[in-house]
């Protein structure tokens, strides 16, 4: 039993350094809601389908996520309420209908979806907290993100969505 205080003491060490956020995550603020991720696989996973989910949208014409100040100025307050309900978005509607032959494809894309639900888990800790507050703004510019999307048959709306997740993921990195 002599070892023993030495192991508790290192697992306990080995327990804490698991719970710290690593190198490639990052610590995003959305309003009052501190939230680690990787960023960088998220990125990575994007960057390596995004020609090929980019080649399959036929309408060039239209954006989900970009229409006129749909994520621009966001006030800090309203960063946790959309941030929240987005992920729900590409969680529950966007990643369910993006499927292709490609099983390469399908696998980056999977990756992807569940980083998302992992930050969807986490946002909703602090929604269900009452930390997440949803001001009119906000809900105005996640009405006009889902007009967009439900004016288009589901899997092209779900195909323009993913390829144009690199809007979403360099507005949370440019977030203060």
């Amino acid at each position: 039993m002599k070892g023993s205080p030495l192991f508790l003491c290192l697992f306990f060490m080995a327990c804490c350094l698991n719970l710290m956020p690593t190198a490639e995550n990052k610590i995003f603020h959305f309003g009052p809601c501190r939230v680690s991720m990787s960023m960088t696989e998220i990125r990575s996973g994007f960057n390596a389908i995004k020609a090929n989910i980019q080649a399959r949208d036929p309408i060039r014409t239209l954006s989900i996520l970009s229409h006129p100040h749909s994520l621009h100025k966001v006030k800090s307050s309203d960063r946790c309420c959309i941030t929240h309900h987005l992920f729900n978005f590409y969680v529950d509607k966007v990643f369910k209908h993006c499927r292709t032959e490609d099983s390469y494809v399908n696998r980056k894309i999977s990756s992807i979806a569940n980083s998302f639900l992992s930050m969807r888990r986490k946002l909703r800790q602090c929604h269900e907290l009452n930390q997440c507050t949803c001001g009119q703004e906000s809900t105005e510019k996640l009405k006009q993100v889902l007009v967009n999307y439900e004016g288009l048959n589901v899997t092209s709306a779900a195909i323009k969505s993913l390829g144009e997740l690199d809007i979403l993921l360099d507005w949370m990195e440019k977030a203060p």
